[in-house]
Parts: C-alpha cells; sequence; structure tokens
C-alpha cells in the first residue's frame, strides 16, 4: 500500500486554438493514455484519495486520481465515454459564468485570433510584435500570454479584446467549445466528480481579497445549486506558484472547500498542505509510460529535484 498520489489533470481532449492538433489525434492519443495509466496505476477518486490521506489510510500502489479543467464541451462525448469504458473515475472542475455563458475563456479566444490574424505587425503596450510569419506569430502570442497572466481579470479581458480587435476580423459562428449548463448537468449525471475552477477563471493572486472570496464563494454556491451536488474540491486558475499565495488558500477553506489542486507538477504525499496539492497537466499527445517512469524514480531529496526537472519537461504551459 502507500501514502502517495499521482493526480493527473488535462483540460481538452479534442484539438482547439490554445491547444491545437491534428484531428482525431486527441482521442486516440487520450485512449493510449488511458492504456498506459490502467497498466501502470491504480485510478482512485479525487475525493476519497484526499479522504483516505487525511484520515492517515493508505492507498492503492501506483495510486492515479484523473482531474480536467475550463469546461470544455468533449469532455461529455469523448472524456466521459473514454473513462466509462475502462471504469475510471474523473473529477471536473467548471467555470461557473463559462457554463452561463457570460464570459468566455480568454486564452482560447487570444488563440484564435493569432490563428485568424491577418495583419502583420501588431503594436501594443509600448511594444511592436512582428506578425508576418507562424512562427512570429506563436512568439508573440506567447509573449502577450505570459505578460497577460500578470494583471488583474478585467486588465487582461480588455486587452484581449483590443488585441483580437486589431489583428483579426471577428470571429464566425461555430460549434461551442465549452458546455454550457445543460451539458454540465448531463456531465454531473454520469457520477464523475465535480469540483470549482471558480466564476470567471481570474488568477486569484492577483485580485484582492474580496474578489477572491466572491469567486471562490459563488462559483461553489452555483454549482451546489446548478447541479444538485455538494462542490468542495477546488482547482486553482492557472495554478502555478504566484497564481495562489496563502491568503487565497485560506479563503478557499473559509469558502467551504476541503482541498484544492495545483499546477506545480509532483506527487502528493501523506503531509501535502491541502490546499497546494501538487499536480501534473498533461495534453492528450503526453506520453505517459514516460511520464510513469519518472515518477517512479522519484524518491526523496536529489533524486525528487532531478525527477521534478523531468517531469516538468513532461508537462504543458497553459
Amino acid at each position: 500500500m502507500s501514502r502517495r498520489l499521482l493526480v493527473l489533470g488535462w483540460h481538452n481532449i479534442d484539438p482547439t486554438p490554445f491547444y491545437p492538433a491534428a484531428p482525431g489525434a486527441g482521442r486516440r492519443g487520450f485512449d493510449r493514455q488511458l492504456a498506459a495509466i490502467d497498466r501502470l496505476g491504480t485510478v482512485v477518486p479525487l475525493s476519497e484519495a484526499i479522504d483516505t490521506l487525511a484520515a492517515g489510510g493508505s492507498l492503492p500502489p501506483r495510486a492515479v486520481a484523473l482531474t480536467f479543467d475550463d469546461g470544455y464541451a468533449d469532455w461529455v462525448d469523448a472524456a466521459v465515454p473514454a473513462l466509462d469504458r475502462r471504469g475510471m473515475h474523473g473529477t471536473f472542475f467548471l467555470v461557473s459564468d463559462i457554463l452561463s455563458g457570460r464570459i468566455g475563456a480568454w486564452w482560447e479566444e487570444l488563440a484564435d485570433a493569432f490563428r485568424r490574424c491577418t495583419a502583420s505587425r501588431l503594436e501594443w503596450a509600448g511594444r511592436v510584435h512582428d506578425l508576418s510569419t507562424p512562427v512570429a506569430r506563436r512568439a508573440a502570442q506567447d509573449a502577450l500570454k505570459a505578460e497577460l497572466k500578470l494583471v488583474d481579470r478585467a486588465t487582461r479581458v480588455e486587452a484581449v479584446a483590443g488585441i483580437a480587435e486589431r489583428i483579426a476580423p471577428p470571429p464566425p459562428e461555430g460549434a461551442p467549445l465549452f458546455l454550457d449548463w445543460a451539458g454540465a448537468k448531463a456531465l454531473a449525471a454520469t457520477g464523475h466528480g465535480i469540483g470549482s475552477h471558480t466564476v470567471t477563471h481570474p488568477i486569484l493572486a492577483r485580485e484582492d481579497a474580496a474578489t477572491q472570496r466572491h469567486e471562490l464563494e459563488e462559483s461553489r454556491h452555483a454549482l451546489e445549486t446548478g447541479l444538485g451536488r455538494t462542490v468542495d474540491l477546488l482547482a486553482y486558475p492557472n495554478g502555478n506558484a504566484g497564481d495562489y499565495d496563502q491568503q487565497t488558500m485560506e479563503l478557499a477553506r473559509a469558502a467551504g472547500y476541503r482541498a484544492a489542486v495545483t499546477t506545480r507538477p509532483g506527487l502528493v504525499g501523506a503531509h501535502e498542505p491541502p490546499f497546494a496539492m501538487h499536480r501534473i497537466v498533461l495534453t492528450p499527445l503526453t506520453d505517459v509510460g514516460e511520464l510513469f517512469g519518472k515518477v517512479a524514480r522519484k524518491s526523496t531529496g536529489a533524486a525528487r529535484r532531478v525527477a521534478n526537472r523531468a517531469i516538468r519537461t513532461l508537462t504543458p504551459t497553459g
């Protein structure tokens, strides 16, 4: 038996502007990943694993919890069926205002604008970005994405709209990338876990305490009311070091959550702070067999630091 848990996280399965891939590659890759996880680990529901560790109990050897962030529409027809075929449990973290259609996903809107870009350059915030080639556009998108993560949500949303207006025509109507409330209810009806990913997906540490409190409390209330399920697990938006802080963790506890996952790679140990749980974020194209090999070699001290660096090389930035 074990006192360690590997928490894995995904966003989408099918390709999107922010997560491009060849048609069908995501579903095939995800199926391969689940086959490898089935062979190499034991999937446990995240909620149950948290309870077991908190009570001082032991998990199965190579215990793995599977999680998903943001509320992508393909969860219902791609992720859940693939999990169910193997009898695996997932926990899905939802953004309540995306479900309501009040907001979009800024990272996807930015990526879509660059994908449809017709401008050869962009002057923004005192800098000129070359947009004349695909490589230049990707570099500009990555640079702007990194800068926008350093500001509050209102500034970020305004900036994305302004950038999109300057570099691309208005987007055409298309199939929705994200679930609405009907889709979220269908997801909840499958019996998989539901968690909160806030109201509007802000980077919480960039916001004041009142905004953080609202994001944490209102998202939990909206999801519990809308889905008829207890929601007491949280995934921090973005989730890297600096995207949440001690105040965020205290506010999450006060809002009624009992644990929160980050995107800081590593294993969850018996004494892991429940509001700063490590998690390794994948795309459907990540080599899970290689990842398990690196995790299996992880121990303590210098070996742990080496393994953590190796794990980071397999973890997408988002």
